[in-house]
């Protein structure tokens, strides 16, 4: 049945255009915890705190696009591995039915189990990944800061990214470890890094032009943009994109290429203050309305 007085319009997965996926999972988080509550506050403040009415477009996105939300659960009981193979499924089957995924996190972890899904419907080489963070997440695990190393950590989401083959444009990266400087440096990795607050800011349209393939994929790890527009995060950095150059870039960047996914991740939910889930939700609705319009 299919609700207009809601952003997330439509119960039935198999009508929907698009498809949320919660994924509450932060079992490698290695400062704030709470990302694993951020899948509910976003899809909290799609269901009852945005407009509707698109100001870009002049028209109501929900009166025309079937949205619907798919919960995984509280994923934290299970292993990293058994987290990502769950999320992985979920992703594989709805793509495979041509549904447009939104996963939502959680920790950045969570987008290894959709990069992986995606590989398996589109060749990874002709998909970049348009990254915005604070972090390169190119770390070949968490050794160096956990009791308890994973290679399928959150600040390694983009090296697994990188092995399965996309690749990468980095946007607002402010911090970054010795092995990620040697990792992205080298040039047959395919990831290009531009840095906030080292050099000028780069114009969207020349981030743009270094998405050499047709297909994209979003990720957006909250903490790329700066904190006064999104302070409620796991990892924090000062300094980041401001919201409406944010905005800009991915208006663009799905009007020049075709939007194959997107995440959204890292959003801790804080008690005096739901700025960082609305504006999660405002993205989550600014990408599907520039997808489909």
């Amino acid at each position: 049945m299919r609700n207009t007085n809601s952003i997330i319009n439509e119960k039935n997965f198999t009508k929907a255009d698009v498809v949320l996926v919660s994924a509450a999972y932060e079992k490698t988080a290695s400062s704030r915890l709470g990302t694993v509550n951020g899948p509910k506050a976003i899809i909290d403040c799609l269901d009852k705190k945005l407009e509707f009415f698109d100001r870009k477009f002049k028209k109501e996105t929900n009166s025309f696009v079937k949205i619907s939300h798919k919960n995984l659960g509280n994923l934290n009981k299970l292993s990293p591995e058994g987290a990502l193979s769950k999320i992985r499924n979920a992703c594989k089957t709805l793509i495979n039915k041509d549904k447009f995924v939104f996963l939502l996190g959680g920790e950045h972890a969570v987008s290894i189990g959709y990069f992986q899904a995606l590989s398996k419907k589109y060749n990874s080489k002709d998909v970049t990944i348009l990254q915005i963070d604070a972090h390169c997440d190119l770390r070949d695990s968490d050794a160096d800061y956990s009791d308890h190393p994973s290679n399928l950590a959150h600040s390694a989401v983009m090296r697994r990214a990188s092995e399965l083959g996309f690749p990468i444009v980095q946007v607002g990266i402010r911090t970054y470890s010795k092995e990620e400087y040697a990792y992205f440096s080298n040039p047959k990795n395919k990831v290009k890094v531009y840095q906030w607050g080292h050099g000028k800011i780069p114009t969207t349209e020349e981030i743009i032009r270094n998405i050499k393939t047709k297909y994209l994929y979003i990720t957006i790890d909250v903490d790329g943009f700066d904190s006064a527009h999104m302070p409620g995060t796991g990892t924090p950095v000062q300094g980041g994109l401001e919201w409406w150059y944010g905005i800009d870039l991915i208006e663009k960047a799905i009007t020049k290429r075709v939007l194959v996914g997107a995440d959204i991740v890292e959003v801790s939910p804080q008690r005096d203050s739901v700025l960082t889930e609305y504006g999660a939700a405002q993205l989550i609705y600014t990408i599907i309305a520039n997808k489909f319009i």
